[in-house]
């Protein structure tokens, strides 16, 4: 597998790509071309045409939630016709809005994008290439990463918390263990990873790149810290979602790599 990020909020020194704090990777599995969300305005695109990547040989596009840092590009994706699949949580694209009422979901509405591509849709895990599994629907395995809302969601035709229970990750399946891609985990970084053990059989975690949605020095980081510890993680690409103060928590015992726009990782 090869992994290229396309957008990240780090851009690297004298690497000239454009970086906001949004989402979107390139993914490689043999013949199958994954485009892993969208960022939030579109300039993955420009970003992928200064990488040397075609965006039209792109097979498959999984989305981890609804959220519009992770879907706002897909305006811009979709702005030529593309005969894809595309591979969510079936609550993915509900109307989302932040504590203010402002809009927070995806610019096309599931509809709109039914008559675009090929929906996928499923709580349940999908392979989605050869050695990469879209994991759906993540339950809780543990008592420190309680879910909590961010803002609303529409349900039955009314407003309700969410959850953001469409959150979601893909796992590749390498020869030295599990290489998890995660969007922003709000279903609990841990909680994805324990997923993608019992998913494919093998309690061997080799890397994770993505969200920790870790922001604060507390119980959460501090037993985090402990469970990645326990797993003996070679490969740890905390990005996106996760503040500096976290992530340098985290350096004390860890070693944490770097992210940005033009990393490639080959697994």
């Amino acid at each position: 597998m090869e992994l290229k990020v396309l957008e990240d909020n780090n851009t690297f020194i004298d690497m000239y790509y454009f970086g906001e704090p949004a989402v979107s990777y390139y993914i490689e599995d043999g013949n199958d071309k994954i485009l892993f969300d969208t960022g939030y305005s579109g300039i993955f695109v420009k970003n992928a045409e200064l990488l040397n990547i075609n965006l039209d040989n792109i097979n498959k596009l999984v989305i981890s939630h609804g959220h519009n840092d992770h879907t706002g590009g897909l305006k811009s994706f979709f702005a030529k016709e593309r005969h894809i699949e595309l591979i969510a949580h079936p609550d993915c694209f509900e109307h989302k809005e932040d504590e203010n009422g402002s809009y927070i979901g995806s610019p096309l509405s599931k509809d709109k994008l039914a008559q675009m591509c090929k929906l996928n849709l499923s709580k349940k895990p999908i392979k989605i290439s050869e050695h990469l599994t879209f994991l759906g629907e993540i339950p809780s395995s543990n008592d420190f990463e309680v879910r909590y809302p961010i803002g609303k969601r529409m349900a039955d035709s009314k407003k309700v918390e969410d959850n953001v229970i469409d959150d979601s990750a893909i796992v590749y399946q390498s020869e030295n263990g599990l290489f998890v891609i995660t969007g922003c985990s709000h279903s609990g970084i841990c909680n994805i990873l324990e997923y993608a053990k019992k998913v494919c059989g093998d309690n061997r975690i080799y890397g994770v790149i993505g969200g920790f949605h870790l922001f604060d020095i507390d119980e959460r980081l501090e037993k985090t810290i402990g469970y990645l510890l326990e797993n003996n993680i070679p490969l740890l690409y905390p990005c996106h979602c996760i503040s500096l103060k976290a992530k340098i928590e985290m350096a004390k015992k860890l070693d944490i790599k770097e992210v940005g726009v033009g990393l490639i990782i080959n697994i």
